[in-house]
């Protein structure tokens, strides 16, 4: 009989223990955690994780801190978002509404990705 289902990628080494959500969870934390991010100075493809909270790029020698899993997260985001528009003079109100905007924007992104991974699956 032939086997119906397949261990893969980072979490398979957990073989059928700790149940479906947490390896999935488990999986696309490694995943973020694993991969390439572009570097903020020299903009290429060369930013890895040296310790939780702290990334470096490869190329520029670039140490900065971010999120544990990603380098860049929503509080990033929003943060630059309001700097710059404080530098070119936009209300606190418009930055109000542009934050909360962009945090549902993100929220959005996050549950089609999610729900592509579990399709593809």
């Amino acid at each position: 009989m032939a086997k119906r289902t397949q261990k893969s990628g980072a979490t398979a080494r957990f073989g059928a223990r700790y149940g479906v959500s947490v390896r999935r969870r488990a999986g696309s934390a490694i995943k973020k955690k694993s991969r390439k991010y572009t570097c903020p100075v020299c903009q290429y493809q060369k930013v890895r994780r040296k310790a939780a909270g702290i990334w470096e790029c490869r190329k520029c020698d670039h140490t900065f801190t971010g999120g544990v899993w990603e380098p860049f997260t929503r509080a990033t985001d929003s943060n630059n978002r309001i700097i710059r528009r404080s530098m070119e003079g936009a209300t606190a109100t418009d930055m109000t509404v542009i934050a909360q905007q962009a945090a549902l924007d993100y929220e959005r992104k996050l549950d089609e990705a999610e729900l592509n991974d579990s399709e593809e699956e």
